[in-house]
């Protein structure tokens, strides 16, 4: 199901999502709903809480026949960073410069808890940092240097979304105590 896509200025953007501990129908529906809604925005990644759910997943499509996702990423970087114009859906119409990675390995799981590992370079690289800054709670502009990122903030201001009110924040269905 097609879910909105909040924007910069929602809360749920700024805060650290939780590892998922549950890999259940209600995981797979939101893998599902994460996919439907990036390739109809259309995006080349999606994070859970881009949606407004507050779990370490995201969904990615670049340059492969099917979308791919990956659950509690963690990355390991290779590289010194280069700069690449870079957007986000949670800013919509915006591009800058991004440092990043030229190389990345982001392991994790897949919806039914099998692990997984997704190796990339240029865009792949560049959309798996990405993501996982999202889970982090750090967008792109952070990222930036000072006179981009001033820049970027003077075009947020600018933006025809800019001031839309601020949709509240989806409490997570899963439980995010471990359970022995």
């Amino acid at each position: 199901m097609l879910k909105p896509i909040r924007l910069f200025g929602d809360p749920v953007l700024r805060t650290a999502a939780e590892p998922v501990t549950d890999f259940d129908l209600e995981l797979r529906n939101l893998v599902r709903d994460l996919t439907e809604t990036m390739l109809d925005a259309p995006g080349v990644g999606l994070a859970a809480p881009q949606i407004g759910v507050g779990l370490r997943v995201f969904t990615y499509h670049v340059d492969e026949d099917e979308p791919g996702h990956l659950i509690n990423p963690v990355l390991k970087l290779d590289g010194e960073p280069e700069e690449d114009e870079e957007g986000c859906l949670s800013l919509p119409g915006l591009q800058f410069p991004t440092p990043r990675a030229p190389r990345a390995v982001a392991t994790g799981f897949n919806m039914y808890g099998d692990p997984v590992t997704i190796e990339g370079t240029e865009l792949l690289a560049r959309c798996v940092q990405h993501e996982t800054d999202h889970l982090d709670g750090v967008l792109f502009i952070d990222r930036l240097d000072r006179k981009q990122r001033k820049l970027a903030m003077k075009a947020i201001k600018e933006a025809e979304w800019s001031g839309y009110p601020v949709p509240s924040v989806k409490i997570s269905p899963h439980s995010t105590q471990h359970i022995s």
